[in-house]
């Protein structure tokens, strides 16, 4: 395995954590838990955040000149990122709307 595909695997795992905790803080929200929600919501972010640093490395090197291999890893990588952000914004606004249900 070569150092790109090292990069797009931890950004892969860590954008996959992060969905993860954000769809389990949905479920905690459903059974009126709204404290472990909201600490499920805290750990995604911070698995999502170590996938937008990384990401952002390569963003920084494609703009000194050192443009990386694209790739399908790479590309599933940055999809991944994608839908993790989406998973976060509609966790909390189900998040909230759970809330104001109960």
């Amino acid at each position: 395995m070569n150092d790109m595909e090292l990069i797009c695997f931890q950004i892969i795992s860590s954008s996959g954590t992060a969905k993860s905790s954000y769809i389990e803080a949905i479920q905690k929200a459903k059974q009126k838990d709204f404290e472990a929600a909201e600490k499920l919501i805290a750990e995604g972010q911070e698995c999502f955040t170590q996938a937008h640093h990384i990401h952002s490395e390569l963003l920084q090197k494609d703009a000194s000149g050192e443009h990386p291999e694209f790739s399908l890893i790479l590309m599933h990588a940055e999809d991944q990122m994608a839908n993790s952000e989406m998973a976060y914004v509609m966790a909390k606004e189900i998040i909230e709307l759970y809330k104001k249900l109960n």
